[in-house]
């Protein structure tokens, strides 16, 4: 482990020069690594344990899902089998199914999560709130997480690129006594970037107030905002949607993603210097109330239960495409599929 200096505050951080693949495989290699749901997370935690040569079976219904998984290298009766079979025969048991999922099958899986052996999450969701969830692990199993910052199919393709995926581990129920050191080896397993603690509860507040905040509901909400502003005001969909969204992505995010932001402001014209430096504190102190709102209604559970609520709805799915159908249809999304084409990679 190695101490690193976050912006003044030091924290205790973990990569493979501190803890080999090597060192990860040996602490693991009696394991056999059961991973449940081949859907965001699965297949790149399971392709990636498998490729860094660990042990790993997968348990998926039959269908789609099923489907890919085979597509993918799994052998129906050999690494791939179903959702019990693999939960008896592992001894990590990797919950990558969906919170409502995870939700569903628990009383399934429960009876098979004998001593020993280890419950691992890649979110702190059905364990945080258990009093709502209904999950609550027998007290003779290690309760490990490590939480990929990103999605499985960018832990997948930045793995494939020799390159790893930040993530944070926490450990929430030692029962064997050796339950930090196999979290941080699975953590390696996985392609990990750098792996830093956390706890279930933070990670789980953090991760659902990050998901309605800046890495989704609120960039999104952003976007809409100042693209309505141009449109309205007589700019013209090309030009709405450039300055709002394509000019983000492709130019700018890059440039503050490989040196921060002031490095990001320092290549940019005086004029939007002084316009970003000045109006910055207005959106912070606008934003800010918002998010502390947001945060709130993540700590107290309350997002959890509407979560919980909607997504265990019969007709669940079907009213997700039709949300998603609408956001599709904007035209600021519309006018994103012609720049998209334009793009000189397109030619």
């Amino acid at each position: 482990m190695a101490e690193m200096n976050f912006g003044g505050v030091v924290e205790t951080v973990v990569t493979s020069k501190e803890f080999s693949l090597e060192k990860a495989r040996e602490v693991l290699k009696n394991e056999t690594i059961a991973v449940v749901g081949y859907g965001i997370q699965g297949p790149g935690q399971a392709c990636n344990l498998r490729d860094n040569g660990f042990n790993v079976i997968v348990g998926q219904r039959k269908g789609k899902t099923y489907d890919k998984a085979v597509a993918d290298g799994w052998v129906p009766g050999e690494t791939l089998f179903s959702i019990e079979d693999a939960v008896e025969k592992g001894t990590i048991i990797c919950m990558l199914l969906s919170d409502a999922g995870q939700i569903a099958v628990w009383p399934k899986i429960k009876p098979f999560l004998t001593k020993g052996k280890t419950l691992y999450y890649s979110h702190g969701f059905a364990i945080t709130w258990s009093d709502r969830t209904g999950v609550v692990p027998p007290t003779d199993v290690d309760v490990i997480m490590v939480a990929p910052k990103g999605s499985g199919t960018s832990l997948r393709t930045m793995f494939k690129e020799g390159r790893g995926l930040n993530c944070s581990y926490a450990v929430y129920q030692d029962a064997t006594g050796k339950a930090e050191e196999k979290t941080i080896a699975f953590g390696i397993g996985i392609g990990a970037g750098y792996l830093f603690k956390t706890t279930f509860q933070r990670e789980a507040t953090s991760d659902l107030t990050g998901e309605r905040g800046s890495l989704m509901g609120a960039i999104e909400g952003l976007l809409e905002a100042q693209y309505d502003v141009l449109r309205a005001n007589g700019h013209t969909p090309s030009e709405a949607f450039n300055e709002t969204v394509e000019e983000l992505t492709q130019s700018l995010m890059p440039l503050f993603a490989a040196k921060g932001m002031d490095w990001m402001y320092a290549n940019c014209s005086t004029t939007a210097q002084r316009g970003a430096l000045d109006w910055a504190p207005r959106f912070r102190e606008a934003i800010k109330p918002v998010m502390e709102q947001l945060y709130h209604s993540v700590k107290s559970g309350n997002e959890a239960q509407i979560s919980i609520d909607a997504n265990s709805k019969s007709d669940y799915r079907e009213g997700l495409n039709k949300e998603l159908e609408t956001m599709r249809n904007k035209e600021m999304w519309r006018a994103a599929e012609t720049v998209r084409q334009l793009r000189p990679e397109n030619d």
